[in-house]
């Protein structure tokens, strides 16, 4: 198979051996930089560093990990003249002013972190031997937490912990020693628990009561119902927005803020359920003053079996055609 390879690469064999760990490392990417259109990139870049290098691939090294090793190095590359990826949360305490709007950031001022769509991870029905990925791993709140880390230890702990490298094959993809490696994990293991955790265990979006939640959510809004927010939400809740910098925390403040700044009129908007990042989530559409249902962006929820305990809501059109579906709606 190596001399094969050296003699003659092919770009079918190549694209047997090599394709069924794309959506893995799509989610590898994503975990790295908190964008999935980047993460898009750096997949697209890793599988022309593989083919470029692929007669030289001599398999004494799996050819999953040897896949790692690029894609790590290209992510690590990309990172080191970008700012990280946050969310509101990442950059203030909670709001505490009820009477004042949230102030959205200036444009560019903050790279915002962004959702990923399940279906972009999803092996294809029909393919029983396709790779599943860890989904757990991709939830919104440790995407948030692992863009605090520097890039190597972030590297390392979705590495050892998400991806179940050893610490000798972590050392490899990663040039380092094994030394480094348990170093930089009790660095990032230490950093994460000084972040806050997601508080409980979060539903399954495929379990009915997490689906209750999302649909009880999408009608709150489509109705206008302040009151029917109140029994979706947890008494505890979070709500934040990018570009806002300001965020709500506790289940008053988020209800005064969306009844008093954003509900607006039953039918001002529409919401469409679907999935990311392994939450119950929903693109969204709001009437412009011509009657038109736009493309505003998408939220993703966080259930519990207490009720939502965090909400998050990426205000950026483009999204929305990001997760298959169309920038206006039609009546």
């Amino acid at each position: 198979m190596t001399s094969d390879r050296r003699a003659a690469p092919n770009q079918d064999r190549f694209t047997a051996e090599t394709e069924r760990f794309r959506r893995e490392l799509l989610a590898h990417c994503y975990r790295m930089v908190g964008s999935a259109h980047d993460a898009e990139d750096l997949v697209q870049e890793t599988y022309l560093r593989a083919w470029r290098f692929y007669t030289g691939f001599e398999g004494r090294a799996s050819m999953r990990s040897w896949l790692y090793k690029i894609a790590t190095n290209v992510c690590l590359k990309a990172l080191k003249p970008r700012a990280i990826r946050l969310l509101p949360s990442g950059l203030t305490g909670p709001y505490d002013r009820p009477d004042s709007a949230p102030s959205p950031v200036a444009p560019g001022e903050v790279s915002w972190l962004e959702p990923l769509p399940d279906a972009w991870i999803s092996p294809p029905a029909d393919d029983p031997a396709a790779v599943v990925v860890e989904r757990e791993s991709l939830r919104l709140a440790l995407i948030a937490s692992l863009q605090h880390l520097p890039a190597r230890q972030r590297a390392i702990l979705i590495l050892r912990e998400v991806l179940a490298f050893s610490t000798a094959e972590t050392a490899e993809i990663l040039d380092t020693t094994t030394a480094a490696v348990k170093s930089g994990l009790q660095r990032a293991r230490s950093r994460l628990d000084e972040l806050e955790p997601e508080p409980g265990a979060l539903l399954e979006p495929t379990d009915q009561r997490a689906r209750a939640l999302l649909d009880a959510y999408i009608a709150a809004f489509e109705r206008s119902d302040a009151g029917l927010l109140e029994q979706v939400l947890r008494t505890d809740a979070t709500l934040e927005a990018t570009p806002f910098r300001d965020w709500q925390a506790g289940r008053a403040m988020c209800i005064h803020m969306l009844d008093t700044y954003v509900l607006g009129t039953p039918g001002d908007w529409r919401m469409i359920s679907t999935t990311a990042n392994s939450q119950p989530a929903a693109v969204v559409y709001h009437r412009d003053r011509g009657g038109v249902l736009q493309a505003d962006g998408v939220v993703v929820l966080a259930p519990t079996t207490t009720g939502v305990s965090r909400v998050i809501k990426f205000h950026d059109p483009a999204l929305v055609a990001t997760f298959g579906f169309p920038y206006v709606l039609a009546h």
